[in-house]
């Protein structure tokens, strides 16, 4: 988990019952006893931690950390419940060292967990990445004019819908009363799946080659050809077949 590591750089101190400093690793949070925020960076106080994350996740159970990246990076399910008991335990003494209690926080599993301890020990401002984004880019003021707004991702899925990028452009693009429609590598989800989200369609790769290897090594062909179908169903009047697909 990243958590630990992130609280070690910053001058926290993680610490076994018999006052050790805890070794490397995720599983080694099922030995810590207290932390030790004596050393944390002065800096920090004065500080303002925004955190910008593009899931929604909590730190524990079937949606946390351990369960939905653990397995991405070659957790067995056995090593998932031990390092959610590992979380667990974490976040009992993050809790009684801070008196936050964040591990039910929406975006606290980010990133290992770091969502988790910017929360409860810097007292951090958590905020869905792709909103940030789009204040900085100035998203909404491109709109006006606009017939149709394009987004995607590799795969659409369902975390696409938990706070990603495609979701969150679509659903800027609904608020300004203007379409959005995805292209992607593959699309896992459904149309009745897409729709709340704002996204009136999908277009994937897969769609016209199956092998995902050639999705890879020929995208770019693929993808133009992809935009010929886009323009055709959208730019040419035929949007309202397309979105009824």
């Amino acid at each position: 988990m990243v958590a630990p590591a992130w609280c070690r750089r910053w001058g926290g101190r993680l610490l076994d019952a018999g006052g050790a400093e805890l070794g490397r690793g995720g599983a080694a949070l099922a030995a810590v006893a207290s932390l030790d925020l004596a050393g944390l960076h002065p800096g920090l106080r004065e500080t303002e931690v925004v955190v910008a994350s593009d899931v929604d996740n909590p730190l524990l159970g079937p949606r946390g950390a351990a369960a939905v990246y653990g397995p991405q990076k070659g957790a067995s399910p056995a090593d998932v419940a031990r390092l959610d008991a590992a979380l667990a335990r974490w976040a009992e003494v993050v809790h009684r060292a801070t008196g936050v209690d964040a591990a039910g926080t929406p975006g606290a599993g980010a990133a290992g967990g770091v969502g988790f301890a910017a929360l409860a020990v810097l007292g951090a401002t958590l905020r869905p990445g792709i909103d940030l984004i789009l204040d900085l880019v100035g998203f909404l003021a491109m709109l006006p004019g606009a017939r149709l707004v394009i987004t995607g991702e590799g795969s659409l899925d369902a975390q696409t819908l938990h706070g990603k990028a495609p979701a969150g452009v679509a659903g800027a693009a609904r608020s300004a009363g203007i379409p959005a429609i995805a292209v992607a590598g593959r699309s896992l989800l459904s149309p009745g799946e897409l729709e709340p989200a704002g996204i009136l369609s999908a277009y994937a790769l897969t769609d016209i080659e199956p092998d995902p290897g050639r999705c890879m090594t020929e995208a770019g062909p693929l993808l133009e050809r992809l935009a010929a179908k886009v323009a055709a169903d959208w730019v040419t009047g035929h949007h309202e077949e397309a979105s009824s697909a």
